[in-house]
């Protein structure tokens, strides 16, 4: 590092983000990936600012302005408590402040407020082909975490997977459980499916209570405000049998995690009421959801899951699904 690069490094300072860094933080973004986010931003930035304990977000300064931002988010457990795991999904330096360690800067503020808030890892995406991203993180500590990430296009039908044998128990699944709905699918015409409303969450937390014995109101809270509220579209969709709710899926439309500027669905949970297993709840809801979504032109949907899940990861192959090309990192915090 140069003589002006470290002045100009120890006049850095760091703060939380603003609604009045939103420009910089498009016009940093564009320079970087060459087409402007503005929505997207906007939709992360009033969230973080709205329910600040489940998000971190973080802007480097210099005289001249805004150097650089990260955002990361709660992704599973609560703060505070055993288990907990946040998600580093956007960090952006500015291209005449980069190789002057901004990034790592920003990375240490984001771990530091983390390990104040007891969160004990830290995890992000990266596509296999970006070494500099790759090697960003490596250097920074991480190393590969035990998930894999699966994608499956939408210009694929959903088709009705094989049932499994006589003498072979079915395969259940469920992402909140994990375990669900199995391979006995019905046609989604013939199980209602609907638009997923905020006045659904109590009972989408009770089918969930019945199918894990725990309440998790605090994370389907959070889930489905980022699915409602920070989803460029809205997907999320609920299964209703008698007019009651026995299923749902929670998804959004992404424009910008992880590096990437394309549209792309996120598939964050399924939930079945163990009931309703085996009448093709779970098999209705992924029909409606890919059908949704290749008319909405989004060409892809994504999810995440434990590498061994062997139940999960059998039941979404059998839908198409395929390993992505990234790869999942993380860094212990504590």
């Amino acid at each position: 590092m140069t003589e002006q690069t470290e002045t100009e490094a120890e006049t850095w300072t760091l703060s939380p983000l603003t609604g009045d860094d939103l420009d910089a933080v498009v016009a940093i973004d564009k320079a970087l990936g060459g087409v402007s986010r503005r929505g997207f931003f906007e939709k992360r930035l009033a969230a973080a600012l709205e329910d600040p304990g489940d998000f971190i977000y973080v802007g480097l300064r210099a005289a001249d302005g805004l150097v650089g931002y990260a955002f990361a988010r709660l992704v599973a457990g609560e703060f505070g408590k055993p288990g907990a795991r946040a998600g580093l999904d956007i960090i952006g330096v500015r291209p005449d402040h980069q190789g002057r360690s901004a990034g790592l800067r920003l990375l240490e503020a984001v771990e530091e407020i983390l390990r104040h808030k007891g969160v004990g890892e830290l995890t992000s995406q990266v596509d296999w082909s970006n070494p500099a991203l790759l090697g960003f993180f490596g250097r920074s500590g991480f190393t590969l975490a035990p998930r894999i990430v699966l994608t499956r296009s939408t210009a694929r039908p959903i088709d009705q997977p094989s049932p499994p044998a006589d003498d072979e128990d079915p395969v259940e699944v469920d992402f909140s459980a994990p375990e669900g709905d199995d391979f006995d699918a019905l046609a989604r015409d013939h199980i209602p499916i609907r638009s997923m409303k905020e006045a659904d969450l109590g009972a989408l937390v009770a089918i969930d209570r019945r199918a894990t014995g725990a309440d998790r109101s605090g994370y389907y809270r959070r889930k489905q405000r980022e699915a409602l509220r920070e989803s460029g579209v809205r997907v999320s969709l609920v299964a209703e049998q008698d007019a009651h709710p026995v299923g749902f899926i929670m998804a959004r439309v992404d424009y910008g995690e992880f590096g990437h500027t394309g549209p792309e669905a996120v598939m964050d949970t399924i939930g079945v009421d163990p009931g309703y297993r085996g009448h093709g709840v779970g098999q209705a809801l992924m029909s409606q959801l890919n059908a949704n979504l290749a008319t909405l032109r989004v060409d892809q949907i994504r999810t995440e899951l434990d590498w061994n899940d062997v139940g999960l990861i059998r039941y979404l192959d059998a839908l198409g699904f395929a390993p992505a090309q990234r790869v999942v990192l993380r860094r212990h915090l504590v």
